[in-house]
């Protein structure tokens, strides 16, 4: 499977769109799916919004559990991939990231200071 570089700088605004949840490779039995490395792979949504275009939502799988991640947020995506995948007459793209992180705003402190 050939693994395509993406340029998230030209996704646009990332947003989470949902809490991470668990992937399970088999559903069934409710097994965990792992990395090569035996960490839990997660899935998490996020929504892109290239150039003023639709907004689009793409699930990301990364490995370990990403922390602090809340539905709006604006977030951080390292390393991400895609992938083509066909099985029989079905295909897709599937996505995969090295991290996924949430982009805390810098606010302004309000007048006064500190006391």
């Amino acid at each position: 499977m050939q693994s395509i570089p993406v340029d998230t700088a030209r996704l646009g605004v990332l947003r989470c769109a949902g809490v991470p949840e668990v992937k399970f490779s088999n559903s069934e039995t409710q097994e965990v799916k792992k990395d090569r490395d035996g960490n839990p792979v997660y899935s998490v949504a996020v929504t892109v919004r290239p150039d003023g275009r639709r907004i689009s939502v793409i699930e990301i799988a990364v490995s370990g559990e990403p922390k602090g991640l809340e539905a709006g947020q604006v977030v951080k995506v390292t390393g991400l991939t895609a992938f083509m995948w066909s099985m029989g007459d079905r295909h897709g793209v599937s996505f995969r990231a090295d991290a996924i992180t949430p982009v805390h705003s810098t606010g302004v402190h309000g007048k006064g200071g500190d006391a």
